[in-house]
């Protein structure tokens, strides 16, 4: 690794270069690179086909970035997320920027920025605050360059906290003006349903009857409860009554028939594919087990 200032014709720049151990790369989410630069001059960076994800921060300055065809202006404040795995570029303007980032991968990475990307995901969000993004970046760059015998697992837990807080920024509706107050609401509609499932998964519930119930039309009831959430309504459904179902097995006498009426679902016979398709194994298999 290289903990070295880097002082070129267009950056000032400090950067670790790590190298994951095999275990890490066949198993954890793994560093590749982190650090901060100070741009000196304009200048713009450009990769393809790069196996790696790019998490960085806009810490002052501006410039624009260049992804999937389209061209987003960046400001201080903004944070990126990129599959660099497709051609990307960046420039730095006249007001030079301050950048900090890592370059990151794992073998659940491609799914990961595939549900990020199917909840709604940007590459450019622009969070409240940076403190919590700011604070896994500085520990990536202390743990990789710490002599700590655990740091793979340390490093993991961290990119870890870092895509969890992304993920949180995942779900983007209009920004236009005056969209702001209908937005708000709309989150909150919808966090009743949510609330709703939760409360009332014993009793029979169609997606009819909440979508008049709250004042949507059930497509798009649909659609927003899963940008929101990432699952649909059914599958949210579903795994609510299968969580019951396992405390049931585990902590009461109740056969899996009338487990099966105490979770909402009539069919005790369906109960139990559904149990087998989200546990992979059987109500009864479960209980032994447990």
């Amino acid at each position: 690794m290289d903990t070295s200032l880097f002082h070129g014709n267009m950056v000032t720049a400090r950067r670790i270069i790590y190298t994951p151990s095999v275990f890490a790369k066949n198993t954890l989410l793994y560093l590749q690179e982190t650090g901060a630069l100070q741009a000196r001059k304009p200048h713009t960076s450009a990769r393809k086909n790069l196996p790696s994800f790019l998490f960085f921060i806009v810490r002052s300055g501006e410039g624009t970035l260049t992804f999937q065809g389209n061209t987003y202006a960046l400001r201080r404040g903004d944070c990126i997320f990129l599959d660099c795995s497709e051609g990307y570029s960046h420039t730095t303007s006249e007001n030079l920027w301050e950048l900090e980032w890592v370059h990151f991968s794992g073998r659940t990475m491609r799914e990961i920025y595939g549900k990020y990307m199917e909840r709604g995901g940007s590459p450019v969000f622009h969070p409240d605050t940076l403190d919590a993004y700011l604070g896994c970046l500085s520990s990536l760059y202390a743990l990789a360059a710490s002599e700590d015998y655990i740091r793979d697992m340390r490093i993991n837990e961290k990119l870890s906290a870092l895509l969890s807080l992304i993920m949180e920024e995942s779900w983007h509706p209009e920004n236009a003006a005056g969209k702001t107050a209908a937005v708000s609401l709309k989150r909150q509609s919808v966090r009743e349903v949510k609330e709703d499932l939760d409360l009332h998964y014993a009793e029979e519930i169609r997606l009819d009857d909440l979508a008049r119930k709250y004042g949507f039309n059930k497509f798009y009831l649909t659609r927003v409860f899963r940008e929101q959430y990432g699952i649909s309504i059914v599958s949210y459904l579903h795994h609510v009554r299968i969580t019951k179902a396992k405390q049931l097995l585990r902590f009461s006498g109740k056969t899996v028939e009338e487990i099966s009426s105490m979770v909402g679902i009539s069919d005790a016979n369906y109960f139990s594919r559904l149990f087998r398709k989200i546990e992979g194994m059987s109500p009864l298999e479960y209980r032994s087990l447990w």
